[in-house]
């Protein structure tokens, strides 16, 4: 049975727990520090004082005291390893971040999580001809000089990112939008062990959790949160990877793009960003340069 004697499991179990939201369990632990006093409230007292939806707070107190989610914990112990907030080997850089993850599960080499400079690539699922080859050429020096790679593992740019860095022995993250149970693409499940074996897969959702549309917006603010910069290879004007952009800028992180053919649509939301204020990259080189430059202050403010 799941041990709920310390904080970090008591906040593994909240959050696995219907009825609340990850802004809800701050607000709990910020009244209850330790997370017991929570499993001694009725609905209606979880309710009051936390100002909740009844039905919200009775869904969550069917789930506090639920005896198969705490099996379901122990099982999901020996799939993976789970980092949560309070934990020493938290990410630092997550903790600079809006609304960071509470519970991170991994599955790899967690280490990874600690050495800079970790560079986010990214871009659209439906890339170009030349995608692969642009991304291996920008990517490959980073990676042979030792940086780490992060992406989602998605179709087409994030897909060549990893295995970029795999084919060069290097170091590379994949962030998901579900559990490892459920992953996303199913083409990429070959992919998927590979970056468990040599690399770091991370999700902020429990293994048995499905993927849903709404969650892939939400694990680019972890993507580009890793990272002290994202590269975006190639976005369409309306691509989701301007997301995560968004989000990059939002957290204070650069943001870098490749230039390509007007012709093709592949290139038009980089040339966008690039009008926005977006930094234009040739090579790898520009990208290196541009860290040497930042690289005190990055440090020191994470």
């Amino acid at each position: 049975m799941f041990d709920l004697k310390s904080i970090r499991n008591r906040l593994i179990h909240v959050s696995r727990c219907r009825g609340v939201t990850r802004k809800t369990i701050r607000k709990i632990l910020l009244l209850d520090p330790a997370l017991s006093n929570i499993y001694r409230l009725t609905p209606l007292e979880i309710s009051k004082t936390y100002s909740i939806p009844h039905n919200n707070a009775s869904l969550f107190h069917i789930d506090l005291h639920d005896l198969s989610l705490q099996e379901q914990l122990t099982k999901d112990l020996m799939m993976c390893e789970i980092i949560t907030i309070v934990d020493d080997n938290y990410p630092r850089v997550l903790n600079t971040i809006k609304d960071s993850p509470l519970v991170l599960y991994a599955i790899g080499n967690i280490s990874l999580l600690s050495i800079q400079p970790a560079l986010s690539v990214i871009g659209t699922r439906k890339s170009s001809n030349e995608a692969f080859t642009k991304t291996k050429i920008l990517v490959e020096p980073l990676v042979n000089d030792n940086w780490v790679i992060v992406s989602g593992m998605a179709k087409g740019i994030d897909s060549f990112a990893h295995i970029t860095a795999l084919n060069n022995n290097g170091k590379t993250i994949a962030v998901l939008g579900g559990g490892f149970s459920h992953i996303y693409p199913k083409q990429n499940i070959p992919l998927f062990n590979q970056i468990a074996k040599k690399g770091l897969v991370l999700s902020e959702y429990p293994p048995h959790t499905p993927p849903k549309r709404f969650h892939f917006p939400e694990r680019n603010r972890i993507i580009s949160g890793l990272s002290f910069g994202t590269l975006v290879i190639e976005a369409t004007e309306k691509s989701g990877t301007l997301i995560t952009v968004d989000q990059a800028l939002d957290q204070g992180r650069e943001v870098y793009a490749v230039p390509g053919s007007p012709l093709i649509p592949q290139t038009k939301g980089c040339h966008r960003m690039i009008q926005d204020g977006a930094k234009l990259v040739l090579d790898a080189q520009d990208i290196k340069e541009d860290w040497d430059t930042v690289r005190n202050n990055y440090i020191s403010w994470v």
